[in-house]
């Protein structure tokens, strides 16, 4: 069975509580509690819609508000790595920091070093957040052009997605964070199909998938 790994807010209810954990601020890990914040739900349903057979493990670093650290994300990642052959295909990291910081990298890479597949949200503009702008980590953003079935391509390691954009009518979550899910559900989509990749066969079949290159252009007012 595909495992995608989800490091959030959480399981929502109907997910198990058991295997998920959460990565507390003092350091310790605890069994998981229910999703508060409804983000971790959103991002492993879109990952469901796209693969309905994925096996989704949590990883809790949110607690009642949408702030987490460094620390939180590489033990949960650590967490993964720890499981070997067990270990989710992909892991979405719907999430961003502003700054580098040693323990994350260090975490990446060595997931990365075991073959798995890392993606993380990104602004389609502006300054480098982590854990995406690490080399190999797949960056996913929203981009208002794309459909559900659609991805562009806005840079080598940047791909945008659906990202339930107002531009189609929709209301709730979206931009980057919800990208990144839709990038996930994607990957998963494909190695279901066609079995497990590592990071730079997924970059690939990401790219080879796009039907839009570059930026959105903004739109003129008037």
């Amino acid at each position: 069975m595909l495992r995608v790994g989800v490091i959030d807010s959480g399981p929502g209810p109907d997910d198990p509580l058991e295997p998920a954990r959460a990565f507390l601020a003092d350091g310790s890990v605890a069994p998981a509690r229910r999703d508060g914040l409804g983000h971790g739900t959103a991002v492993a349903a879109i990952i469901r819609r796209a693969c309905p057979g994925a096996a989704i493990l949590h990883a809790q670093v949110f607690d009642e508000r949408p702030v987490t650290s460094a620390l939180r994300i590489a033990a949960a990642l650590r967490w993964f790595h720890a499981m070997g052959a067990e270990r989710p295909d992909v892991i979405c990291m719907s999430l961003g920091l502003a700054a580098d910081r040693a323990p994350l990298r260090a975490a990446c890479a060595a997931l990365l070093g075991q073959g798995a597949v890392l993606v993380a949200a990104h602004p389609a503009r502006g300054a480098p957040c982590f854990p995406a702008a690490y080399p190999g980590v797949i960056a996913a953003t929203g981009d208002a052009r794309c459909g559900w079935q659609e991805l562009s391509q806005l840079g080598p390691a940047l791909f945008g997605a659906w990202c339930n954009s107002p531009e189609h009518g929709a209301i709730g979550m979206g931009g980057a964070s919800i990208g990144a899910a839709r990038i996930a559900g994607h990957l998963a989509a494909i190695m279901a199909g066609a079995g497990p990749l590592d990071g730079p066969a997924a970059m690939a079949a990401l790219a080879a998938r796009a039907c839009h290159r570059g930026p959105e252009r903004k739109r003129a007012d008037g």
